[in-house]
């Protein structure tokens, strides 16, 4: 495979046929794939899609691989922890909403709804785990 790096989206190349695979985010692809116009081979997370059940996992092929997208939301350092708390307990509101909740898992994505302490942590974990995967394959930016 060659890598072909995008500034901006890359369906409309997907789908001509210009680009012959991509690794897209379900929750932006979803349509696609319902609609016939995508076929999807694999998802990334750890085990199947609830919306995409017929989907097998790429682990299912390369045993242990697991990459997942997540979004959060960061504030300046200094921002008083009243306020961190505060937006915290918001945002983890709309995402156990059932109509958010609902339409969000439509789409694919499942809310990790966690403390700003676990969100830390996450961020830590991932930057450990990708930062590994950089370093042993001598991945060096151009």
């Amino acid at each position: 495979m060659v890598h072909v790096p995008y500034r901006g989206g890359y369906y409309p190349d997907l789908l001509s046929g210009q680009v012959q695979i991509a690794f897209g985010a379900t929750a932006s692809c979803i349509q696609y794939i319902r609609g016939g116009m995508l076929r999807a081979l694999a998802v990334t997370t750890a085990s199947r899609s609830d919306v995409l059940p017929d989907i097998p996992t790429l682990a299912e092929f390369v045993p242990g691989y697991e990459a997942n997208q997540w979004y959060g939301v960061g504030a300046p350092k200094d921002t008083p922890a009243e306020v961190i708390d505060k937006l915290n307990r918001e945002i983890n509101a709309i995402a156990a909403d059932f109509i958010i909740k609902a339409r969000l898992a439509s789409l694919g994505v499942d809310p990790m709804s966690m403390t700003s302490g676990e969100f830390g942590r996450l961020i830590a974990e991932e930057t450990e785990k990708w930062g590994k995967v950089i370093r042993d394959a001598h991945i060096n930016a151009d």
